[in-house]
């Protein structure tokens, strides 16, 4: 079936091996491995920011949590793969744990997206790097890219023989691509994409929820997985100086976070997850909630039961983020103030100076 497609909109993964231009990542090497490695990793650190015990899901999953975190070469099966999106969605009481987890963390958590944005000129070149990329991280799906005259679809193709053999994997990871193409897009233009629609070959439990991540109308289909977006953002150039704050934040979040690991309180495990999750922008109150999987008032009575509100969260996340990109002297003020979300530069250095004592430009001689 896959054979007869045109060449155009042939799978990126085949488009790649047919040319001499192949990247590395496919030989059948210890990289492979490393990236399912990074991507169970990332799996069980959002997993404990929604309160789940990490040795726990790993033992339910048939999991040996010591020899994950050696730089090993590993590699999973699908049946263990399978066990670990169920448990994940079971112990953290979310069936769109998938969903979730893909609204909340960034590719380059996996060494993935800094070599597309040294590969990509233009969102296009992006796109066909990423799906070029897609079966080092599952066996389940591959995509391709059909162009039309003003629209262009992300089709993930998927083995419907392995979607009903673990439908667990299939489920979540479908969520997770979905949500992961489109807020991945947002980090390389600097701006929200916003698609036409979304098709998912499931019935939805809940469509608000969806459409809140995706942006768009999402409806369920017959047996596509698909992403429909405006053809204007492929020839979008990838803003290449944004991928170097974003991994200065993520090489800042380790330091941030020592000795806060074993404090499990619901404060602390939203301000982990907003110093992870705030490159560009800062999540709102209502995100938050939605992610952890609680309603916004139960939100703000477990916090206040805590001593603390989500706005003085924000402004410890703000004052850390602050510190840290000033610190490093690689940025200008205003662009410190943009990734923060002050629309005003002034209400940032008022900020700052309330924080320190000092403005951003003493702070920073």
């Amino acid at each position: 079936m896959r054979e007869s497609l045109p060449a155009s909109i042939l799978p990126f993964s085949a488009r790649m091996m047919a040319t001499e231009e192949r990247p590395a990542i496919f030989e059948k090497n210890k990289q492979m491995e490393n990236f399912q490695r990074r991507f169970i990793l990332a799996l069980l650190g959002y997993a404990v920011y929604k309160g789940v015990d990490s040795q726990r899901l790993c033992d339910l999953s048939g999991i040996d949590l010591k020899e994950l975190q050696l730089d090993a070469a590993i590699r999973y099966d699908g049946a263990t793969i399978n066990s670990l999106w169920k448990n994940a969605a079971h112990l953290s009481n979310d069936p769109l744990f998938g969903l979730h987890f893909g609204e909340s963390m960034q590719l380059a958590a996996l060494g993935i997206i800094g070599q597309i944005v040294q590969t990509s000129n233009t969102v296009e070149d992006a796109l066909m790097n990423a799906g070029a990329m897609t079966p080092l991280i599952t066996d389940i799906f591959d995509m391709k890219l059909d162009r039309g005259k003003t629209h262009f679809t992300i089709l993930f193709l998927y083995d419907k023989t392995k979607a009903e053999t673990w439908p667990f994997a299939f489920r979540h990871m479908a969520d997770y691509l979905s949500v992961i193409v489109v807020h991945e897009m947002d980090g390389l233009l600097l701006q929200k994409i916003t698609p036409v629609s979304v098709q998912l070959p499931y019935p939805l439990s809940n469509q608000h929820e969806y459409e809140r991540i995706l942006r768009c109308p999402v409806r369920k289909s017959i047996d596509l997985l698909s992403i429909e977006l405006h053809n204007r953002y492929l020839t979008e150039p990838v803003l290449t100086a944004n991928y170097a704050i974003q991994q200065h934040l993520l090489q800042q979040i380790s330091v941030a976070m020592k000795g806060m690991e074993k404090d499990s309180s619901l404060h602390t495990r939203i301000y982990n997850y907003l110093l992870t999750n705030s490159y560009l922008q800062l999540v709102s109150q209502e995100s938050v909630a939605a992610n952890f999987n609680i309603s916004t008032r139960s939100l703000q009575r477990k916090l206040k039961e805590e001593g603390i509100t989500y706005l003085e969260i924000v402004e410890e996340v703000r004052k850390t983020l602050a510190i840290n990109y000033l610190s490093s002297k690689q940025y200008q003020v205003k662009e410190v103030a943009h990734i923060l979300g002050y629309n005003e530069l002034s209400a940032f250095i008022r900020a700052f100076k309330r924080w320190t004592n000092k403005t951003p430009s003493e702070f920073m001689a």
